[in-house]
């Protein structure tokens, strides 16, 4: 099937350039052409954007599907009912322009269920990569979901039975974090060791690691141990950046999630102690990433989405933030697409819209690098060529 999606505004991130009344040719679900002065095939169908911003299909990379961004507090819920809320999650992410996600850590090896009913086309959902349960030390971070290990060895052999699950990522837990009563940010947690031996394991598989790492010990530690993605990254100094760009290791701040957690406070339910930690690390946060972005480091965009507040239709504030905090509209919308695309390994069909790639982008009824906050704004989602989602 060949579709012509003409009169669209096309945000082209490899050129940082727009490409004005612009048109996108699809044939059987990837980009055949785009640009100006793109002749409509014979019998394509057409779908008229009436001079909408076209960008590549949004990323968000730290997405925790299964969860429901309520108050935080712990709840008992059926795996069916998890399975039901993701379900519904994935929609919400389509129709706000996300049309590709990395799951940070899900229970029961959910995600790899739901991964699978995504690449057979049994659910529509965004395509997707994911992590099974995140490895933690014992009452560690993600203790209560995650796989509890202690020593290399056992670290060694918890990433294999991620990997054995499914696992496209192994995620470790270097420091402590906000949601886990009873540790701190910046408090290390799994050791360098544990750390490397875990990280060995998914390099040896061709998996990626990523760490939920706040501290900078921990965060140290990672680097070292040879993870390939910082998620969060409260503290970092001048070593770190230097670090991540001379190993090619990607940096996803999150900036959202504490923003809600403290926009939302404990007034809204948030316990108490997820508040003061809140309070005590988003000033470092936002300074790191600041400081990270003027160093160059890489940075993809992720939310940490399903934490207090922070709903799936918001992947989008993410980049706002990200403006807020000194980039370009460019410069974010990049960090939502063909850099996201490059940290999940899919640059080469995914992230731009280009010829022969795939052909999920969004459409946008302003154009955000005149204004970010357009990127709130989805009217549109096309994933592999199909329409899911129109206002």
């Amino acid at each position: 099937m060949t579709t012509a999606f003409i009169h669209g505004n096309i945000v082209d991130v490899i050129n940082e350039t727009l490409i004005k009344d612009g048109t996108v040719v699809v044939e059987d679900g990837i980009i055949r052409e785009a640009g100006t002065g793109v002749a409509v095939p014979d019998g394509a169908a057409v779908v008229d954007l009436e001079g909408r911003t076209v960008t590549p299909g949004l990323f968000n990379c730290h997405v925790h599907m299964c969860s429901d961004a309520g108050t935080g507090v712990r709840e008992r819920i059926s795996q069916a009912a998890q399975t039901i809320r993701a379900l519904g999650n994935l929609k919400t992410l389509l129709n706000s322009g996300v049309t590709y996600i990395r799951d940070a850590g899900a229970p029961s090896y959910i995600d790899v269920d739901i991964h699978n009913a995504q690449m057979t086309g049994t659910i529509l959902a965004p395509e997707m990569q994911t992590a099974c349960r995140c490895i933690c030390m014992t009452g560690g971070h993600g203790h209560s979901e995650g796989r509890e290990a202690d020593g290399p060895d056992d670290c060694r052999r918890a990433a294999r039975e991620q990997l054995k699950a499914g696992a496209n990522w192994i995620k470790v837990m270097a420091t402590g974090g906000v949601m886990t009563k009873g540790v701190e940010p910046g408090s290390p947690q799994l050791t360098e060791d544990e750390l490397r031996a875990a990280i060995e394991e998914a390099h040896k598989a061709g998996a990626k690691t990523f760490t939920h790492a706040q501290g900078m010990e921990g965060i140290k530690n990672a680097l070292r141990a040879g993870v390939d993605s910082i998620e969060h990254g409260f503290f970092m100094d001048d070593w770190c950046f230097d670090f991540m760009k001379a190993h090619d290791v990607f940096y996803v701040p999150t900036l959202a999630a504490p923003y809600w957690i403290k926009k939302y406070g404990t007034g809204a339910g948030i316990p108490d102690y997820m508040v003061r930690k809140v309070e005590n690390t988003i000033e470092a946060h936002m300074d790191t990433f600041r400081r990270a972005h003027k160093a160059g480091v890489k940075i993809a965009l992720g939310t940490d989405a399903g934490t207090p507040f922070n709903k799936y239709d918001k992947t989008a504030f993410e980049a706002v933030l990200m403006v807020r905090n000194g980039m370009t509209p460019m410069e974010a919308i990049k960090c939502g697409t063909l850099n996201a695309a490059e940290l999940l390994r899919v640059k080469d069909s995914h992230g731009s819209v280009t010829p022969g790639k795939k052909a999920s982008f969004a459409v946008f009824e302003n154009n955000p690098l005149e204004d970010i906050q357009a990127l709130m704004d989805c009217s549109m989602t096309v994933l592999a060529g199909e329409v899911v989602f129109r206002k």
